[in-house]
């Protein structure tokens, strides 16, 4: 058996999601949908085998959410995000109290992406 989950994540302005989430996380933008011109917009980010939903939609989820990604190779992940120019986010890696190295990025909706290293065992 094989799962993947994706979150759906909250979103208020589609040019400030995509700001965040393409140009500073360095996702890419697989597709996007409206079900009429001016209807809220619903899309799909993904970098690698990591994949999120974004929507505009009020009923699919709460602003806020926070977001838990095991990664290898963390500080790589950490120079690539931290070197692109984004002035509403400044990241730091810290140990986390369950002894893991981590960090939080959080978009422009209060929504929290946090990328975990698992310590080696």
């Amino acid at each position: 058996m094989e799962f993947q989950t994706i979150p759906i994540i909250r979103i208020f302005d589609e040019c400030r999601a995509k700001e965040f989430y393409i140009g500073f996380l360095g996702m890419t933008l697989d597709w996007e949908h409206r079900f009429e011109s001016d209807a809220p917009i619903y899309m799909q980010v993904s970098k690698e085998n990591l994949v999120f939903h974004l929507s505009e939609h009020s009923g699919d989820c709460t602003p806020g959410c926070k977001v838990f990604v095991n990664v290898k190779e963390l500080d790589s992940l950490f120079q690539e995000i931290t070197s692109r120019p984004y002035k509403y986010n400044k990241p730091t890696i810290e140990l986390a109290p369950w002894g893991d190295r981590c960090f939080t990025v959080i978009d422009p909706f209060s929504n929290k992406v946090l990328f975990n290293e698992p310590a080696a065992t």
